[in-house]
């Protein structure tokens, strides 16, 4: 079965776009996402080899940002399954409408009751009373949900399995044949599959270890914090705001504070939040007092506030000179 002109269309389009990796790093850096070579090495043979995407790495280093910017380039629609202890196939895939399913009930009631007395045998009622019931789990009273949604999608959507390894292992293998085959088994329904394949990511930050099966039908991507030119890139495109010779000291600084003992260590995202502190603080360069007083926007524990606190001026001297200020 040859697939409809409209997916046709589609499929030209997107392979225009990733026509080569670096065509597919521009594609997203236009998107406002600035990517490592490796990923978008990854995005550019996801599209092609029609495979998920496995991201993994400590938060905030822009795992969920990736789904975004694909589908803000690619102008595909994102949807999105934040991933939780307990969370079943009737909250990911599809649930009945209950509600409505009861209200035409209630409405079909007595013409139902009619229809039943007319026939003569039990059997015969029971039959009818069947083939009205299957039409109550019809395509009809289907509520989709976001990975039965995504499927259906006639143009193709980015779909996002956040954070999967919070999910229980069940329904990792749940997802087993959504992700080899882009397709789903509905008991009441059959078979749906994706007329036109969703590009898939799912994210983990390594809270338990994921299945050798799942990893199989998956590309793996690992995003770890960047280095000192790529994350002054990220704040660049993410916070224009911030002067250059500030952004170079504040990203060196931040470096600096990874080289320490702490609990947990600033992520890009603690980066681009304390860019904009500075420019809201009409920031010139870093300041022992002002970085003392704005720790608590890249450090999240006391703890390591304590520790880095008598750190500042070392730190600041420190990122001055890898900036180039002496």
């Amino acid at each position: 079965m040859s697939k409809p002109q409209g997916a046709a269309r589609l499929g030209a389009t997107m392979n225009d776009l990733l026509h080569s990796i670096p065509a597919t790093e521009d594609g997203l850096e236009s998107a406002g996402y600035i990517p490592s070579r490796s990923i978008a090495t990854a995005v550019y043979l996801a599209h092609h080899l029609q495979k998920p995407i496995l991201v993994e790495g400590p938060a905030g280093v822009g795992k969920t940002e990736l789904a975004k910017a694909i589908s803000a380039w690619l102008s595909l629609p994102l949807i999105r399954m934040q991933c939780y202890e307990g969370l079943d196939e009737s909250k990911a895939l599809y649930e009945w409408k209950y509600g409505k399913q009861l209200l035409y009930t209630q409405i079909l009631k007595d013409k139902m009751g009619a229809k039943l007395g007319e026939e003569s045998t039990l059997e015969a009622a029971v039959e009818k009373l069947h083939g009205v019931g299957d039409l109550f789990f019809s395509d009809h009273f289907l509520e989709p949900r976001p990975l039965l949604r995504a499927l259906r999608e006639p143009g193709g959507a980015v779909l996002l399995v956040d954070e999967v390894d919070k999910a229980d292992q069940e329904f990792e293998a749940f997802l087993l044949e959504i992700l080899s085959d882009y397709q789903v088994s509905i008991p009441e329904i059959g078979t749906v599959k994706a007329v036109v394949p969703p590009f898939v990511l799912l994210t983990s930050n390594s809270m338990r270890d994921l299945g050798d099966a799942l990893k199989r039908r998956c590309l793996h991507l690992h995003i770890g914090l960047p280095d000192a030119k790529l994350e002054g890139r990220i704040v660049a495109s993410r916070v224009p705001g911030v002067a250059e010779g500030l952004r170079r000291q504040l990203v060196h600084f931040v470096q600096g504070l990874r080289g320490l003992d702490l609990k947990k260590l600033p992520s890009v995202s603690e980066t681009l939040d304390w860019a904009r502190v500075l420019v809201l603080l009409h920031a010139r360069e870093l300041e022992p007092d002002m970085v003392r007083d704005t720790l608590n926007v890249l450090l999240k524990f006391e703890s390591d506030i304590e520790a880095a606190a008598p750190r500042v001026v070392e730190l600041i001297q420190a990122a001055r000179r890898d900036a180039g200020f002496g």
